[in-house]
């Protein structure tokens, strides 16, 4: 099982090392006909076969390669032709200097002492970047509502535009207003006038204070009272008929 999935690991990470290979090839060699699309293919595959690689790691019947120790038998200052094929000539001896970094299983104490101040160091802001993250939602959630409610506010019309025409309508026009009349009689003699309270003064019919002394000026003592004439009402209220060029104060 073990070998099997050594295996697989094996042919999976050859196919992405020879993927990136010419991936850097095109970058510089074929830097001028390369286009941006092109590009993002390229990352797109590369990123498809990590994910592959990820899930094979983590795949449940996959033996785990931490409990694996690896102890190296050999070690030698000579040159070894196996290994220079089978690294790419990238390894060509396998000496002291080079097993503690081919071989290692943990980082280097300078990097593993950052990692863990890193580590401190986000578990402390942990809560504040929760409470942040909370905040920015709520602000997020409210501003949507705000920008809902105004939206829906300016998209509704705050007037009936048939009442609004009808009341210009009826102002400008009199468009739609009652004809009727209240109720009451004529006003005598003045067919043509408009109606009339009852017992209100007509435009010839005028009360003035004081007006038995200048009444008595204008008639004389023995004018005689003018009488009803037949088929209209007697009128209660004495009237001055005085013409526009007459008024009560010229001498």
């Amino acid at each position: 099982m073990l070998k099997a999935s050594v295996d697989s690991l094996i042919s999976l990470v050859a196919l992405t090392k020879n993927a990136l290979q010419s991936f850097i090839y095109k970058l510089e060699n074929e830097y001028e006909r390369l286009t941006w699309p092109n590009v993002l293919d390229n990352f797109g595959l590369l990123s498809g076969q990590l994910n592959t690689i990820n899930k094979m790691l983590k795949n449940e019947k996959t033996p785990s390669f931490r409990s694996q120790v690896i102890i190296p038998l050999v070690l030698s200052q000579k040159p070894d032709d196996d290994l220079t094929v089978l690294t790419e000539q990238r390894v060509p001896v396998f000496s002291h200097e080079i097993v503690p970094d081919y071989l290692r299983t943990k980082p280097d104490p300078e990097v593993e002492e950052q990692e863990k101040q890193l580590s401190t160091d986000a578990a402390r802001i942990g809560p504040d970047v929760a409470q942040v993250s909370y905040m920015l939602s709520r602000l997020l959630y409210f501003s949507y509502f705000i920008s809902n409610s105004w939206s829906s506010r300016l998209n509704k019309p705050s007037f009936n535009p048939g009442d609004t025409n009808a009341l210009v309508a009826a102002v400008a026009f009199g468009k739609g207003l009652s004809k009727c009349r209240p109720p009451g009689p004529m006003a005598p003699g003045h067919p043509g006038q408009g109606p009339m309270m009852s017992g209100g003064p007509t435009l010839q019919q005028v009360t003035i204070g004081g007006g038995g002394g200048q009444q008595a000026g204008m008639g004389g003592p023995g004018a005689p009272q003018q009488q009803g004439q037949p088929g209209k009402m007697p009128s209660s209220i004495k009237t001055n008929i005085k013409s526009a060029s007459m008024h009560p104060y010229n001498r």
